[in-house]
């Protein structure tokens, strides 16, 4: 017989995280087990993102609830985690997608043959291998944001990403060029992230400046939603461009093709819990093949389940899962950042302390 407990987690930050959204100290997010007795047969995170998920926030415990027990209802008759019930359920769900993501944990944890904390197979999963990662500098003032700098280097990370937009722009851009000055884009990849921080006016006066600095690239240098506006700072800005809440909202395979068709952007920006889960990023994958998986801020639960399919993709290209470290609180696991790639250490073992 199978039972199951909800858990509201309330990560907290170890240093206080600077967005153009505003400041983080904590970050809610749902852990999910599944039981038979006493022994651990599945877990996952379901990660709303308070601004961001597009999941309503009035029916969601109420939803989660519900999914949790329809997925259990059909363990008797699932074998693998694309079985059409699963897939029905995840449909049902569309307008929730970190429910279907996960409900997409659930599936893999519980039909796993070795641990419910191993849900893919590769190379990464038995300790052979690392996914590089970028090194994340927080928004703030700028003896903020310069601070952080010198420890990621000295971390080994080749791929720094900053958040940009909040401040004046003239401070970043001395923040950034502070470090050009030092390494070449041949030693360090720098990107920076707006969260939609400019307006459509103004914007490809910083992506000159940027270009300048031979920046790799900008995450959704304006706000969500202006896909003529998008298209027009693709076609003319001097660096490439990467979708992210951009995606956000998108359901269905036929606005995600839009979506994409209308910007036609340099690259895009996964984020599992945010967008729909692996079935999504399966989606726009079969649309354009450029891009890096990012983690929203999950727990080390909701990390691991990015990291070890991110494994399976064989990327070469930074991704952004370097987050399990920012919070005190965080559950003890297997997942180790070290000389800017993430490890998966699997003698080590997990500890779910809820």
């Amino acid at each position: 017989m199978i039972h199951f407990d909800i858990h509201k987690h309330v990560l907290k930050f170890k240093m206080p995280g600077g967005t153009s959204r505003g400041v983080l100290t904590n970050k809610e997010t749902y852990i999910v087990r599944l039981f038979e007795v006493d022994r651990l047969v599945a877990i996952a995170e379901f990660n709303r993102f308070d601004s961001l998920s597009i999941d309503p926030l009035n029916t969601y415990n109420k939803e989660l609830q519900k999914a949790t027990l329809r997925f259990i209802s059909l363990l008797n008759r699932i074998d693998n985690p694309n079985d059409a019930s699963i897939k029905s359920l995840l449909q049902d769900y569309s307008k929730f997608p970190s429910i279907q993501f996960g409900i997409e944990q659930l599936a893999l944890s519980y039909l796993s043959t070795s641990s419910p904390f191993h849900l893919f197979d590769s190379n990464f999963i038995r300790g052979e291998s690392s996914i590089a990662i970028n090194g994340l500098i927080w928004m703030g003032d700028a003896n903020f944001m310069m601070a952080q700098v010198e420890p990621l280097l000295e971390k080994g990370f080749k791929c720094l990403k900053m958040k940009i937009g909040a401040i004046n722009f003239d401070e970043e851009f001395q923040i950034l060029k502070s470090i050009r000055d030092r390494f070449s884009s041949e030693e360090l990849t720098l990107r920076v992230d707006a969260n939609g921080g400019f307006d459509p006016e103004s914007v490809l006066t910083v992506l000159e400046n940027l270009a300048l600095l031979e920046i790799h690239s900008i995450e959704q240098p304006i706000e969500a939603g202006q896909w003529q506006e998008m298209a027009r700072i693709v076609e003319k800005s001097p660096i490439p461009v990467a979708l992210d809440e951009e995606l956000i909202g998108l359901t269905e395979m036929e606005s995600r093709l839009n979506c994409i068709e209308t910007i036609k952007p340099d690259y895009l920006i996964f984020k599992p819990a945010l967008i729909g889960g692996y079935d999504a990023i399966e989606q726009y994958r079969k649309i354009h093949d450029k891009f890096w998986v990012t983690s929203a801020l999950e727990s080390n639960v909701g990390l691991n389940a990015i990291a070890q399919y991110t494994a399976t993709l064989n990327q070469t290209i930074e991704q952004g899962l370097g987050t399990g470290s920012l919070y005190s609180n965080n559950f003890d696991s297997p997942l180790l950042v070290s000389k800017g790639a993430l490890y998966y250490q699997n003698t080590v073992p997990w500890n779910i302390h809820l």
